[in-house]
């Protein structure tokens, strides 16, 4: 059984048309057939992206609390100046 589909209009400016019509020629399919599995690549791919995200996210907070606990246990005496170091590297790396 077929999936039922919507129809959906797409300006494209004439490089990305060119471009699209190229690549159903080369594939030999309709540049709706291109347009449908982009689509489909980028919603499913967002889905995961932001699943990578939440991975990333967490690894990093685990990190610096892991680092925080050390740092305040076992040396005390340098936290205020990591802290300072940070603060230099962000300035001088990320402008902030």
């Amino acid at each position: 059984m077929k999936t039922p589909t919507r129809h959906c209009s797409v300006r494209l400016d004439q490089a990305h048309y060119d471009r699209l019509i190229a690549i159903a020629a080369e594939r030999g399919c309709k540049p709706s057939d291109v347009i449908r599995t982009a689509v489909h690549v980028f919603l499913t791919s967002a889905n995961l992206l932001t699943a990578s995200h939440r991975r990333i996210a967490r690894i990093c907070e685990f990190q610096q609390l892991a680092l925080d606990i050390i740092i305040r246990e076992q040396f005390p005496e340098y936290r205020d100046r990591i802290i300072a170091e940070t603060d230099k590297r962000l300035e001088q790396y990320h402008g902030a």
